[in-house]
């Protein structure tokens, strides 16, 4: 059976409403920011919305319509937020829009419908272990002079994974440092893979090539076992989503714990091995990354059978089990710091615009995506945006200088950073 007709239930389980467009309405504190899906909101056509490409994979299906250019551009013009899924749930129906939106993507990939910019990415997966087009050799040059662990010579408690955008991303690089030296400073017997590490394989996976995320898992597992650790952390939201969500859901176990950054440091503060101690006065925002948030949710397997007969609620990927919290403690566990919440927020909240591989094929909708999100913070009287996720901070950075606009943008790290210093 082919992944779009294993899901056809869920595709006839649209009743057409168009929730899947808005926050819903409980959450709902202004018009201007109450959409949640930036594809119809950018294109403003129902067939770029959840609801529409559910009507689109099921025309297909039956042979009602064909995959073509017109309508492989509609499928890619989405960043796989997860957004339409949320709000779908919390109001009645019990489908799963996002794996049809990944089968969709697969599909394509199938016909042969397929983007440059996407198959550069996987080029480069295949060439250089990352989707960025960067040389393996490379990959471990952000941790220059910190004298750390290496796990491919020496078994360590924990691995810390850095991901693709912050190994090679030069403006994003004292943030994942200054994130490994105080896992290393709190206590912890932390090591990295250096050059030696690899691609997750989500981005791949997402964009419709599934089939290369297994060769990354597998390598990623015996590295894991080769270096001993219990524990597995990563400051990078789009890798804790593929091994937290994607892998098991897969079929692939790395067998440690996961953890992203922000969890692990929150816990370390809530220890007392972690003291933020500088004052920091700054007003700023959280923006919640899609693949931390509503898409990080751990995968719930153990549940067969048709979903819309009363699938259990601990079943569902309802999105709202998502690391919404550790950030926000960490935030608000430092001195100084006066945190105020945008309107659409945790399961809710608004794409930064560079997921779904929509930031390689169409950057002028991944920048519209970010400026709209930039507005809301702005609207908070916020001088700064604090996120999670590597890959948020550059799309926002990139819409931040070409526009003009006055605002910055940290990682959490970066902000306790400065709470730390003077020690």
């Amino acid at each position: 059976m082919s992944r779009l007709a294993a899901l056809k239930n869920d595709m006839e389980g649209c009743s057409r409403c168009s929730l899947c467009k808005w926050i819903p309405m409980a959450q709902i504190k202004s018009w201007r920011f109450a959409k949640v899906c930036p594809s119809v909101d950018r294109y403003n056509f129902h067939a770029f919305s959840g609801g529409g490409k559910m009507i689109i994979a099921n025309s297909i299906l039956e042979g009602r319509s064909e995959l073509n250019e017109a309508i492989s551009e509609i499928i890619y013009k989405c960043q796989l937020c997860g957004a339409c899924q949320v709000s779908c749930q919390a109001y009645r129906d019990d489908i799963d829009l996002a794996d049809v939106l990944l089968a969709l993507r697969a599909k394509c990939v199938e016909e042969g419908l397929i983007l440059p910019e996407h198959q550069f990415m996987i080029d480069s997966m295949k060439r250089e272990d990352n989707t960025l087009g960067m040389q393996k050799c490379d990959r471990g040059k952000w941790a220059d002079g910190l004298d750390l662990v290496d796990v491919n010579t020496q078994e360590v408690d924990v691995l810390f994974h850095a991901g693709c955008r912050f190994s090679y991303d030069e403006d994003l690089r004292d943030s994942v440092r200054n994130w490994v030296v105080l896992l290393r400073n709190s206590g912890a017997d932390v090591g990295i893979a250096g050059k030696e590490e690899a691609c997750c394989g989500g981005r791949a996976f997402e964009i419709g090539y599934q089939g290369e995320m297994r060769n990354y898992a597998e390598d990623m597992a015996s590295r894991v076992r080769a270096s001993g650790a219990k524990l597995l952390v990563t400051p990078c939201s789009d890798c804790y989503y593929t091994f937290k969500y994607l892998y098991p859901k897969n079929g692939l176990d790395l067998g440690v714990k996961i953890l992203h950054t922000t969890e692990y440091a929150d816990s370390l503060i809530k220890e007392n091995k972690l003291r933020p101690k500088k004052n920091v006065p700054m007003r700023v925002t959280y923006h919640d990354p899609c693949h931390l948030g509503r898409r990080g949710e751990i995968y719930k397997s153990g549940w067969s059978g048709d979903n819309k007969l009363l699938r259990p609620v601990k079943f569902k990927q309802t999105g709202n089990m998502g690391i919404f919290d550790p950030p926000r403690n960490i935030i608000n566990s430092i001195p100084g710091m006066d945190f105020v919440e945008m309107e659409r927020i945790r399961e809710y909240s608004w794409c930064c615009g560079a997921g779904g591989g929509v930031y390689e094929a169409y950057p002028e909708f991944a920048s519209w995506t970010a400026k709209d999100r930039i507005v809301e913070a702005k609207a908070t009287g916020a001088e700064a945006i604090v996120t999670a996720c590597p890959w948020c901070e550059r799309v926002f950075n990139d819409e931040i200088e070409e526009s003009g606009e006055d605002m910055k943008v940290y990682d959490v790290i970066d902000i306790l950073a400065m709470s730390m210093e003077g020690k």
